[in-house]
């Protein structure tokens, strides 16, 4: 039946392209699209591949959408607008970027897919062939559409996240000859530069190199387990989240994965607008061009209201019900990070597609009950996770070296930090509150209040984090209590979820963010917007979630020789200073599994006002200030009584000064 559909659509194509003269000033988009899709089922019937060809795909498809070419793209908002008006500008460009999602079932072979992607399309040129077209009946067919064929695709991306027999991508990994770069155009993916020379780099290295890269990944993952002492006996599955080139990493990983008897699930960030978030979430390349996809952000505006949220979170549910037994023996994400590109500052376009009010609160309220129903199948107690991160050639000239520091990053003694740290949780114990602030131009001045003790020899509000799961070593960690914790949190350059955040200041009034501003615009209502976007996710406020004291300071160190710092992801730069999470705890949904740090005292501090409530964000960005910008990091005590930490950027507490030595080397 499909493959008869098939053949349909593409009969059904090829006298679009007969017809499309008819549609008068749309007969341009059609023509393009058609030849779009044409391309892609061409592709998908192309069942003997060889590389060459599949890299002549790769570099037609995406030149599209480059940087050079994207003025005059049809899944430009700004050129589609500009060129058919507002209301079908919106909507061609959305339907544009929905189609582009075929080029990845083609490679897949997923026929499913692409058939209904080719009768999206002709249900919506045939409006115009008929001259009945009128964008609300174009909203109605893409409504009926993922409304219709949701179950479907919601249902396969839960298996896709669950099942390992579904292994397009460990074939790729563990059977490919990884000397052959050209390899990596078997995964439809974007391919630039940074993939191939990525492979190039690591393939140079010797065996033993790329196994204690794994080992550290996958050790990482295991200790999860150990140290939260959660049974590992039933779980078969671990989910591998990596950037394409860094296969000879993951073929190590997956054997070591084996060895603790977990097999590999490895699925692509979503491509479709059902399946797309705001972050990509599987394995990923570099972007074509970050612009592009930042325009298409909310295209879920075109149909997204409460029915659709409804019958959305039901199709959530009926998939995790159908595959609890694979969503039992998960073991939870083991995601390999990278960094290094030119932090990306978007263009704010009127003409992109926007969730109304209406829709942000919509949003929110999915967002809330898909993890509540993914918790119910994947339990948060019952799972591990790790993330570690390295950089990509994009970085510069001294890619190399600094690989190479970045692996000695990561694998720092932590019986060090251990006792270095406990001297920082000895004395922050001791407060109420703790007072941070900036230096220079950085304006933050906070006070953060700390959770009270019942029976301080036993407990400690801040964990000793040694690079278990989150690599590398280097910080402590609380939740704070939300009430009493007022002042500005102030940093002059952030990259925060691959956006660059410039002069960010975020208010706080007791723990819930009650102002925020930041400079990337001209206006100030463009500034609020962007943060509550990207910041907020669309929320009106949101608690602080997490204070911590990072402590690595020969990762700042690396970060200021090779000029880096903006370029580090979160996951190290919040080990190079004071750093604050917005959103939920770093205990969110576990609050009542015992944790103890290495001394033995059971950390208490993992609840806060809102969690107690069982109010939970499903959201945490870490923001860090840097060594640099920090005048002091002050404990105070009941009695009034100052426990100075840090002093203009140097750790100033008895027990600590060992960790400016790397210091000395930057003056």
């Amino acid at each position: 039946m499909l493959s008869e559909r098939h053949e349909l659509n593409k009969i059904a194509l090829l006298e679009l392209k007969k017809d499309v003269e008819e549609t008068r000033e749309f007969s341009s988009y059609f023509s393009k699209m058609a030849d779009l899709l044409l391309y892609v089922n061409e592709i998908y019937d192309t069942k003997e591949r060889t590389l060459e060809q599949l890299k002549q795909w790769n570099r037609i498809w995406y030149e599209e959408i480059s940087q050079e070419q994207y003025a005059h793209s049809f899944g430009n908002p700004k050129f589609c607008t500009e060129k058919f008006g507002k209301e079908y500008g919106q909507i061609f460009a959305f339907l544009y970027a929905e189609m582009r999602s075929g080029f990845i079932y083609a490679i897949e072979g997923r026929l499913f897919d692409l058939v209904i992607n080719n009768e999206l399309f002709l249900e919506i040129s045939n409006l115009f062939l008929s001259g009945e077209e009128h964008p609300q009946k174009i909203k109605h067919i893409v409504f009926d559409h993922m409304r219709d064929y949701s179950e479907d695709v919601f249902e396969y991306r839960i298996r896709e996240q669950l099942d390992p027999e579904l292994d397009f991508a460990t074939k790729i990994v563990m059977e490919s000859d990884l000397s052959d770069p050209d390899i990596l155009y078997q995964y439809g993916e974007y391919i630039s530069e940074n993939e191939i020379d990525t492979l190039k780099f690591l393939n140079k290295l010797p065996q033993e190199e790329i196994t204690a890269m794994a080992k550290t990944y996958v050790d990482g993952f295991h200790e999860g387990f150990i140290i939260n002492n959660i049974d590992m006996s039933p779980k078969r599955s671990v989910n591998i989240r990596y950037t394409i080139g860094f296969e000879p990493v993951v073929r190590e990983a997956v054997r070591l994965f084996s060895e603790i008897g977990l097999a590999p699930i490895i699925y692509r960030s979503g491509v479709s607008v059902l399946t797309r978030g705001l972050h990509k979430i599987g394995y990923v390349s570099s972007s074509p061009n970050p612009q592009y996809e930042y325009d298409h952000r909310y295209d879920q505006a075109i149909f997204f209201d409460n029915r659709f949220m409804k019958h959305k979170l039901e199709c959530y549910h009926n998939a995790y019900e159908h595959y609890k037994d694979e969503a039992y023996v998960f073991a939870g994400p083991a995601c390999m990070e990278t960094f290094g590109e030119i932090p990306f500052l978007p263009e704010n376009k009127e003409e992109n597609l926007k969730l109304s009010k209406k829709q942000q609160e919509l949003s929110v309220e999915f967002q809330m009950k898909a993890s509540e129903i993914m918790n119910q199948y994947i339990k948060p107690e019952q799972r591990s996770f790790t993330i570690i991160a390295y950089p990509i050639p994009e970085i510069g000239d001294n890619f190399e070296e600094i690989f190479k520091e970045v692996v000695k990053v990561n694998t720092l003694d932590k019986d060090k930090y251990r006792q270095i740290q406990q001297h920082l949780i000895d004395a922050l114990d001791q407060a109420v509150e703790v007072h941070v602030k900036g230096k220079g131009k950085n304006k933050t001045d906070l006070y953060v209040a700390m959770h009270e003790m019942d029976d301080p020899s036993k407990e400690t509000n801040f964990e000793n984090c040694l690079a278990d799961v989150n690599i590398p070593v280097g910080e402590v960690f609380t939740s704070p209590k939300l009430t009493g914790t007022n002042g500005v949190l102030h940093v002059g350059e952030v990259y925060l979820n691959d956006l660059k955040f410039i002069d960010l200041e975020i208010t706080f009034k007791d723990g819930m963010i009650s102002e925020y501003t930041c400079k990337n615009f001209k206006t100030e209502e463009e500034n609020k917007a962007f943060i509550k976007e990207n910041l907020l996710y669309n929320r009106d406020t949101l608690p602080m979630g997490e204070f911590a004291i990072g402590t690595n300071t020969t990762a700042y160190v690396m970060a200021k020789t090779y000029d880096i710092l903006y370029q580090l992801p979160i996951l190290i730069v919040e080990k190079m200073g004071p750093h604050f999470a917005v959103g939920d705890t770093c205990y969110s949904h576990c609050e009542e599994t015992e944790v103890h740090n290495p001394d033995g005292k059971e950390i208490v501090a993992k609840y806060n006002e809102c969690s107690k409530e069982g109010e939970y964000f499903q959201c945490h960005t870490d923001i860090t200030i840097p060594y640099e910008e920090l005048d002091s990091i002050c404990a105070i005590t009941l009695g009034g009584d100052e426990i100075l930490l840090i002093k203009d950027g140097k750790f100033v507490l008895s027990g600590t000064e060992t960790l400016n030595e790397p210091l000395t080397e930057i003056g």
